[in-house]
């Protein structure tokens, strides 16, 4: 099984709402007392381990988001996952903050690092974190670049730690269905 969460990478973006997919795999690999360490192969930070006998990586790309299909196309050649093992974690401006949806395929919608990745490599299952939308007169670019505030920084934390909790429980008992239940009960 391959986990990827979708960020930029560098001590500006962390805590910033295009960074929750790094938030949710950083909690996850805690979670489970994994460590990331550099992988040039597939320009990724990579944590590995197993769950109920199954070999799992964790992934955030150091592409940068926009470029995020090329790690990911590099690790499912590498590693000759299926696209029903991949899941993708990311931001999504389109749902309320904190909200969740998990979906095994669908369009990339308005985000460029899943454009990305369905661009290179097909759809796949993926699960969205909602960082709400930004005020009209704010930039779209500004708003998901910038550090979210103190109630939405907590909304977010939880949203993390509710997900990497969904994730762990469905790596164990494999069961999508009820996953996507949980996941989508917002």
């Amino acid at each position: 099984m391959l986990i990827v969460g979708l960020g930029n990478v560098g001590s500006q973006y962390e805590g910033t709402f295009h960074n929750v997919g790094f938030s949710v795999v950083n909690k996850l690999a805690e979670d489970l007392a994994l460590s990331f360490r550099e992988n040039a192969a597939i320009r990724a930070l990579e944590a590995e381990g197993n769950i109920s006998g199954k070999k799992i990586r964790i992934l955030k790309p150091t592409t940068f988001m926009n470029l995020s299909g090329e790690c990911v196309k590099s690790a499912l050649a590498k590693y000759k996952v299926d696209p029903a093992e991949v899941l993708i974690v990311y931001d999504d401006i389109d749902l309320p903050l904190g909200a969740t949806r998990l979906r095994e395929k669908g369009s990339a919608g308005t985000h460029n690092g899943m454009r990305s990745v369905t661009s290179l490599c097909g759809e796949l299952p993926r699960l969205r974190v909602g960082i709400g939308r930004p005020h009209p007169q704010e930039d779209l670019a500004s708003y998901v670049l910038k550090k979210a505030g103190k109630e939405a920084a907590e909304l977010l934390q939880k949203a993390a730690e509710k997900v990497a909790k969904g994730i762990e429980k469905y790596l164990s008992d494999g069961d999508f269905s009820a996953f996507s239940r949980e996941m989508n009960a917002n």
